[in-house]
Formats: C-alpha cells, structure tokens, sequence
C-alpha cells in the first residue's frame, strides 16, 4: 500500500518540476516556441514521438510486457543468428527488463528530437547570400518534402538503423541502445556539443522518472551481491556501429547543407560523449563469469575515434588570398578521412559476418562416480523447441563459434550454469551463471516466443567443505513437478581426523557422508539430520543447524556447513 509520505512527495516532485520549467520559460528571452514551430508541426517532434511508441509496443505487445511488465521474454527476440530471421527484426526494438528500456527510451527522449530539430519537418531551401539553410513551411518541391513525409521518415529511418545494427553486430545483442547511439552520431555532427548536453539531460530526466516510481526509499547495510563487472554488459560494438552510422549519415545530410561544425568542436563533443557513455570498455569474456577489459587501449581508440569523425567532416580554413587553394585541400582531406570512416564502419560490422552465419548446438553429459550416483547433468527440460539442462564447464558455443586466438586470449571459452538451446532459433545461452545460482539460490528461466511464454524454476542445496569446495545439487521445476537436473562431485574437508579424510557427497535423496583414507573408501553413512548423530568409519558425525561436527578421542572439528544464499 503506497504511504502518504511517497504520495505527497511524488506531488512536491510534480510541482517542482513544472514550476521550475514554467517559471524558467517566462524568465528566458529566447522564444522558445518560434524556434520550435519554425522546424517542427505544431513546434512538436511527432517523429521522436512515433520511434517512442514504437519501442514500446515492442516491449507491451511482442514480449509480453502488458501481462508481465518486470519479466519480459527475451530470449527469442534476440539476434541469435541469421538463421533466425525473428531474433534479427525484433532484437533491436526489444529489451530485456524494464530498467533496460527505461534507460534507452530516456536516451530516446534526449536525443531523438535534437536529430529530429536538425532534420527538420520542412524542407530547408538555401540562402545563397548568407549560405546557411533555413526553413521554408510552404514550398515542397516533391511529395517526400512533405512535412508528413519528414515526419515518417524519422521512424523508418530507426527500423532501417536498428536492422543494420543487430545484422552487423557481434554476439546475440537485443536493445535499441545501438539507434541512440546512432541518433548521437547523427547530432553530433550538426549540435556537437548540444549533443553533449542533451545526453547529460538524459540524466535529469531518468532521475525524475526514478523518483517518482520510489519517491521514499528505505535502506539498511548489505553484505554485498552477485554481480558482473558493469562493463562487461555493455554492447560496445553495437554502440559504436550505431554511432559510426549516425556519423555517417549526418556527413550525408549536412555536407549538402553546408552546416557543418568546426573540427574542434566535433572533436571535442565527440570525445566527451564517448568517454562519458563508456565506449573505451573494450573488455573480452574469458567464460565462467570471467573477463578481462583493456582500458588503455580503449580510451586510445577513443581518441582516435574522435578525431576521425573530425576530420571528415571539418570545413576547410577561410585565410585570406590562399582561401581557394586551402578549401581544395580541404575537401579532399575530408574526402579522405570520410573514406576512412567507412573503411573504419566496414571493419567494425565485418567479423559479424561470420559469427552470425553459424548455428550452435550442444549437449550435457553424465558421468559415473564409485558409489554409483551420477555426477553431472542428471536431466533436462524440453519445452517445445527448447532443451535446458544444467551443465559446467562445457565449450560456449557462442563465444567459440568462431576459433581465434591473440594476445593470450582466445575464443575457446566455457560455459557453467543452467543451459537454454534451439535448433530451430540457432539460440544456445547461459540463462543462468553458475556462480549466480550459487549466490542466490534459485532463479527463473523464462523461454518462448509470438504469442506465448513459460518459465522453469531452478534451485540448489548444497554443503560447503570446510577448507575444501562445494557438493551441491540442481532441480528445475516445472508446474507442480520437478526433477533432478544436476549433481556435483564431493566436496572434500582440509582437516584430518585420525588420518581419515570426510566428504560431503550429494545423492537423490540428501546428502551422504564418506570418510576415505588415502584415497580409498572406508565407510559412508547418510548426512544425519539437525539435532543427530551417525557413525561411520570409526568416526562419530555430529549436526548442529547448519553445521556438521566430527569428533574421535575427545576432539570435535566442524567439516562442513549448509551452503546459505541470499
């Protein structure tokens, strides 16, 4: 039930906001609405509008969101290959959770109506005496210079953008994160550094939406939680195609205009939006949650970004008596490193090429160990045309699609958590990391596709050994059943007692206990219940909650403990 301090803090925030926009409008000599009404119908960015709505039908109506607005699904709409025509049109519009287009619809609101202000809903005519572009609401020479023509061609050039991105981008991306960076390219090369601004803005606004969804927050300390590095999340080859494409297509625009920045200013809009969206992460997964990110030679990159795009679209200088012969030169500078650019576009989609040309497939083994339980995956779940099974350390057939070795790193990488495969999507994935599961306990796997979804609950209990590692098991749960999907080896305590070592070892039905002296089998007993005691091997086992004593002669060591999670 919502408290009346959130309510009457979500209407203070309400009237702040509005006030303070109200307010600074009527203080401000600039005439805001003149401006606006003189580029846009109504002075309003219906086109921004459009790509917003668009976004977020993709979002309510194809992944479910109506119904389940925190757990979309996701795994089907991604662009797993081009095998798989659905995950490559839908993966650029769809998103995987709410924060997730939450953040690209506010980059969206920030960005997409400065590109739209540069476009321009009339056609611009040229002012030959003073050589810059202004509107003209009433003469269209054709019907594409129609105002409702500009307007649509803001979306379609989105759906053109994002099919371009997840075509040429590296790996199963989803998210229309790829078209805000190509809305910031397209600005920046028009608005450098009013691009800057507008994406710092974006900060303003996600800040209000926060707040207004949790307008009082209560907190304690924590201990901390499962998370990967923040980089590592990051598509950062998509990113920087779409900005690239953004580039690109403004030189295409603005050069017929000749509005065209200086080059410092591009640079430096250019490399101050770079940096602060983070595009010198370039970082390489290494399996199993592990990655390695090469900071130095990013913000490198970066730099050498900026200058580029500079360079291809700097207008040349304006000196006295030389001007003619310097503007020659400066056009086939820029000409040059405009080519560059392409060059640098071409290179970045191109290793898409052939890791999206291939399908992946693989398969969980089971193993045997002495006692005769099984050690490894136990069973799996088929929901339609899925397989999901748990399994640890198996190639991970989307990083190792493609066998490339450099600089101590490879693409030979693997994989341990619970398993989600298609045949028929091309889709194998990690739904859920090892270490993940270990952390929390449980998780949900959620699979489908058009029109429909399911989920399959996945837990494990396991003991930890003390000094030693972790003897766990894994279920899933479907419905109102459940099965068996995972057993691990044991797990080994560091202490000896009378030179017999204790394992913890998981079975079907609980947990066994097997003393062992070099290495060698001598007794094994059922891990005793809270508050009992079993005898195995001359050895006496003791447990207390969560713990599991051993004792013999009068000493008493703790070997183990429940595994907890959070």
């Amino acid at each position: 039930m919502t408290s009346p301090w959130a309510v009457l803090a979500r209407v203070v925030l309400v009237l702040a906001v509005v006030g303070s926009v109200v307010a600074i409008a009527r203080l401000d000599d600039e005439r805001w609405g003149e401006h606006l009404r003189a580029r846009f119908v109504y002075g309003l960015p219906w086109g921004s509008f459009l790509t917003v709505g668009f976004v977020l039908a993709v979002y309510l109506v194809v992944q479910g969101g109506l119904t389940s607005w925190g757990n979309p699904v996701s795994l089907p709409f991604r662009a797993w290959s081009y095998r798989y025509p659905l995950g490559m049109v839908v993966a650029p519009f769809a998103h995987v959770g709410p924060s997730h287009l939450v953040g690209n619809l506010v980059g969206t609101l920030a960005l997409a109506p400065l590109a739209e202000y540069a476009w321009g809903h009339y056609p611009p005519t040229r002012d030959r005496g003073r050589g810059s572009a202004v509107a003209s609401a009433h003469s269209h020479d054709s019907r594409l210079e129609r105002p409702l023509a500009r307007i649509l061609a803001v979306p379609a050039a989105v759906v053109a953008v994002g099919l371009f991105t997840a075509v040429f981008s590296v790996g199963p991306i989803i998210g229309f994160s790829g078209v805000v960076f190509a809305f910031a390219g397209f600005t920046l090369v028009r608005y450098p550094l009013a691009t800057v601004v507008a994406f710092a803005a974006s900060g303003v606004i996600q800040q209000v939406y926060v707040a207004l969804r949790n307008p009082v927050v209560e907190a304690g300390a924590s201990g901390g939680g499962y998370g990967l590095p923040w980089w590592a999340t990051v598509a950062i080859q998509a990113h920087a195609l779409g900005l690239l494409t953004g580039v690109v297509v403004g030189i295409a625009v603005f050069y017929r205009r000749e509005r065209l920045p200086s080059a410092g200013r591009l640079w430096l809009g250019t490399l101050v939006f770079a940096i602060g969206q983070s595009l010198w992460a370039v970082y390489w997964f290494r399996g199993n949650g592990q990655f390695v990110l090469f900071r130095a030679l990013g913000v490198a990159l970066v730099f050498a970004l900026a200058f580029l795009v500079a360079a291809s679209v700097a207008t040349p200088g304006r000196v006295r008596g030389v001007r003619r012969v310097r503007r020659v030169v400066g056009i086939e500078r820029r000409a040059g490193a405009t080519m560059v650019l392409l060059l640098a576009l071409a290179v970045l989609a191109a290793p898409a090429v052939p890791v999206n040309l291939t399908t992946t497939a693989a398969t969980g083994t089971a193993l045997a160990q002495d006692d005769g339980s099984a050690v490894g995956t136990m069973d799996r779940i088929h929901v339609r045309d899925y397989t999901i099974y748990y399994a640890e350390n198996v190639t991970n057939r989307v990083v190792s699609v493609v066998d490339v070795s450099a600089f101590g790193e490879s693409t030979t990488v693997n994989a341990s958590g619970v398993i989600v495969e298609s045949g028929q999507r091309s889709l194998w994935t990690t739904g859920v990391e090892e270490s993940r599961l270990a952390f929390a306990g449980c998780a949900t796997v959620g699979v489908g596709g058009l029109g429909w979804r399911e989920s399959v609950h996945v837990s494990r209990t396991g003991w930890k050994a003390i000094g030693g590692g972790h003897a766990y098991k894994v279920r899933f749960g479907q419905g109102n059943g459940s099965r068996f999907a995972y057993l691990s080896g044991p797990a080994t305590a560091d202490a000896t007692v009378e030179n017999r070592n204790v394992s913890v070892v998981p079975r079907r039905a609980g947990f066994g206990v097997v003393v062992s002296r070099a290495n060698e089998t001598v007794d094994r007993v059922k891990l005793p219940a809270n508050g009992t005691t079993a005898s195995a091997g001359g050895l006496r086992f003791n447990r207390t909650g969560g713990d599991l004593f051993v004792a013999a002669d009068g000493t008493r060591v703790r070997v183990a403990s429940r595994e907890t999670y959070r």
